[in-house]
């Protein structure tokens, strides 16, 4: 078993600290690996310890105790905040979580600010070439006025007298085990630790204000249908001092009228006449970009797909760029003139007599 680092060191305080420093020094902690905010490796335990450490300094008993015995406490009975493993019946660490500020809903609403959704339409040469658009938000932000405190003036901010500033109160409990004892968020200051006397007039006391205003999105090239653009920080204002949350945008690509899109590869149905197939032919292909010349082997038939390399989209989320891909199309003709229909003759005697005639050569398999 790893030993167990000091409670002093862990907040990175003297043993000679005050409550308002313990206070300051576990907050910053708190706020730095707190695991909304923090998704490096280790911080979850980082964020335990402190939780631990604070949680035997900031109590004037605990606190003299730790400073006889050290971890050694008999009156702790060997276990402490580091004692609540997954098995021992006092649930996960989000258990441990909620035991310190107050529930999942309230520490949401403390922390890091919510994030928001929307949805943008673009235009099909808008997603492939990347553009710059405007879209409008609804959120709440700090107010200027109080510069968040939600107070009229500094002087109207109180230290509360429920939880003298710590934020939290102890709650004791009779269970058939005996009493136990147990912090919660105070009921009286939120967990702030401080009371508004006077509000402010502007935001009314709540710290933010909301407003509309409109962000310029950059649209990168090559993005598709359903994809999400993150926006870091654009999302509704933290709380004491935690991060924004973040604006996330999801894209609907109107479809084209010719080109037809699958990932970073483009699709184009091509018509030709029936000479061209069988001939062959040099035609103008129109792409997402400019037209390219392309050659239409002669004896071409309905369906044949042509590639026309580094011709599709970028993608997004890499330096490749798709191809984009004909699909020719032969088509019969209609309506045709007389002098079509004597040609076309000419054209059905020549393969009946050498035997050329598809049909005739669909039927001889049955024969065979």
């Amino acid at each position: 078993m790893a030993t167990k680092r000091d409670y002093y060191d862990v907040l990175g305080i003297d043993k000679s600290a005050s409550p308002e420093e313990i206070k300051k020094a576990y907050r910053t902690l708190a706020r730095k690996y707190h695991p909304d905010v923090n998704k490096e490796a280790g911080a979850e335990e980082k964020f335990k310890e402190i939780n631990e450490a604070n949680d035997t300094l900031s109590d004037p008993d605990k606190r003299a105790r730790y400073d006889q015995f050290g971890h050694n406490d008999p009156g702790m009975g060997g276990a402490g905040f580091g004692g609540f493993g997954g098995g021992g019946g006092f649930g996960g660490f989000e258990d441990i979580i909620n035991s310190f500020f107050g529930g999942g809903g309230q520490r949401s609403q403390q922390g890091r600010g919510a994030d928001v959704e929307k949805e943008m339409t673009i235009t099909f040469e808008e997603a492939v070439f990347g553009c710059k658009k405007t879209i409008r938000i609804t959120v709440d932000e700090e107010c200027t006025t109080c510069g968040g405190s939600g107070a009229y003036s500094k002087n109207d901010i109180k230290t509360c007298d429920k939880c003298n500033g710590t934020g939290y109160v102890m709650i004791r409990q009779q269970t058939i085990f005996g009493v136990t004892q147990s912090r919660t968020t105070c009921p009286n200051c939120k967990g702030k630790g401080k009371v508004i006397t006077k509000k402010c007039d502007i935001c009314g006391g709540k710290g933010k204000v909301r407003k509309t205003k409109d962000i310029e999105v950059k649209v990168p090239a090559g993005i598709d249908n359903d994809m999400t653009l993150r926006m870091e920080g654009y999302g509704q204002t933290g709380n004491d001092g935690y991060p924004n949350g973040d604006l996330f945008i999801k894209f609907r690509v109107m479809e084209h009228k010719l080109f037809k899109r699958d990932g970073v590869d483009i699709y184009l149905d091509i018509p030709i006449s029936f000479s061209q197939a069988a001939l062959g032919d040099t035609i103008e292909i129109p792409t997402v970009t400019d037209p390219v010349s392309v050659k239409i082997p002669a004896g071409t038939q309905s369906g044949t797909k042509l590639r026309l390399r580094g011709r599709g989209v970028k993608n997004p989320k890499g330096s490749n760029t798709g191809d984009q891909f004909i699909i020719v199309k032969v088509e019969t003709p209609s309506n045709l003139t007389d002098e079509e229909k004597r040609l076309f003759e000419q054209l059905q005697n020549v393969q009946k007599i050498e035997k050329k005639n598809p049909w005739e050569k669909f039927k001889n398999l049955f024969k065979n």
